[in-house]
């Protein structure tokens, strides 16, 4: 099993920048392909971005390309969601998870692991 714990949430000003952390606990994190979701009040939970468990695939949802990156740690058993450029539909609590298939899924059901959020607020 994999427990994931996020960090590096904040209230910042629009076009600042964040880097959320993910710490996961478990001998089988290097294997997981991990992922990072959002969701705002009122809306569903959505796909932000990717890695595969070896880090040679990545992808991102439309609304974050250009402006979000996200890396992993194997050693650190830590995966990480730079944010640059922030805008106010970026608010949202955001959401670390894991897939014991090891890609880059979009999905949610993909994903058997789940940290508890961290909240992030972009004001205008």
């Amino acid at each position: 099993q994999v427990q994931l714990v996020e960090s590096g949430g904040g209230l910042v000003q629009t076009g600042a920048s964040l880097r959320l952390s993910c710490a996961a606990s478990g001998r089988t994190f290097s294997s997981y392909g991990m992922g990072w979701f959002r969701q705002a009040p009122g809306k569903e939970r959505e796909f932000v971005a990717a890695i595969s468990w070896n880090s040679i695939s990545t992808s991102y949802a439309d609304s974050v390309k250009g402006r979000f990156t996200i890396s992993r740690d194997n050693a650190k058993k830590t995966v990480y969601l730079q944010m640059n450029s922030l805008k106010p539909e970026d608010t949202a609590v955001y959401y670390c998870a894991g897939n014991s298939l090891g890609g880059t899924s979009a999905h949610t059901g993909s994903y058997a692991y789940w940290g508890q959020g961290t909240q992030v607020t972009v004001s205008s």
